[in-house]
């Protein structure tokens, strides 16, 4: 099978399985297996395409995260393995380290927690963009935590990371961030098959978590990732367990994404 057979039949599938992005994949699919990029794969329509690629593409069909079938996935500077031990980096989540490195651009050894931490996304990215840091990740997920260790070992960033909840933002902190579940249970049947068939549910499904961490945590600084809708609520929490300056910031799709607040 040619590249420009791989790419009209990997479109056509994809299509009917009822995946949003079709073209866009069957790209990623067939640059990943010939090991080059999506501009090099329509530089190459004749070249023979490894067998190795249908059964990715059958993957894909099943509508199982296309981060998963590729196996890494690209977050700011980084390039993190991903798999069904922790959810997808999101572009969503590369704001919430924007705000977590404008916050700390003053800051010369900062203590950063990560709270939930899955692939080590945020840590790692603090990690790599804040070389003075030290961070700290932490996850209730064994098999999150070890996903986080293998990309930490892989981009040789140093990260502590150990098991640990909520509590851990008690422990005192410059600046505590997290990505929590957030999805109520009532909305989980709703999600998109990559999500509810293939992501781990105790990852994404969970109620009153901003409010708790906001309440248990000893930070200078909170960083706090949100739901849609949930932004006024979140902010209105946090000034409420004392913090000052408290901030929304849109993602890239204008959603309001991100609420954030310091204590003096």
């Amino acid at each position: 099978m040619t590249v420009a057979e791989a790419l009209r039949l990997a479109v056509q599938r994809l299509t009917a399985a009822g995946v949003d992005t079709p073209e866009v994949d069957s790209e990623l699919l067939v640059a990943h297996v010939l090991g080059t990029s999506r501009s090099g794969v329509h530089a190459a329509r004749d070249r023979e395409v490894p067998e190795e690629f249908e059964a990715l593409l059958e993957r894909r069909s099943s509508r199982e995260p296309l981060a998963y079938v590729l196996g890494d996935w690209g977050f700011r500077r980084l390039t993190l393995k991903t798999d069904a031990r922790a959810l997808v980096p999101r572009p969503e989540t590369e704001v919430v380290v924007e705000r977590c490195l404008a916050l700390l651009r003053d800051e010369t050894e900062p203590r950063v927690l990560d709270l939930g931490t899955g692939t080590g996304a945020i840590a790692l990215a603090i990690a790599d963009e804040h070389p003075g840091a030290r961070v700290t990740a932490v996850d209730a997920s064994p098999e999150a935590l070890a996903l986080a260790r293998e990309n930490a070992d892989a981009l040789e960033l140093s990260v502590e990371l150990r098991s640990g909840a909520v509590e851990t933002a008690a422990e005192g902190w410059d600046l505590v961030v997290s990505n929590p579940p957030y999805v109520a249970p009532a909305d989980w049947e709703k999600l998109q098959p990559e999500i509810h068939d293939w992501e781990p549910r105790a990852a994404l499904v969970g109620e009153g978590l901003h409010d708790e961490i906001a309440r248990v945590a000893d930070t200078r600084m909170l960083v706090l990732e949100v739901g849609d809708g949930q932004a006024e609520s979140a902010a209105s929490a946090l000034r409420s367990f004392g913090y000052g300056d408290v901030t929304i910031t849109p993602d890239l799709t204008g959603k309001e994404r991100v609420v954030e607040g310091r204590r003096t």
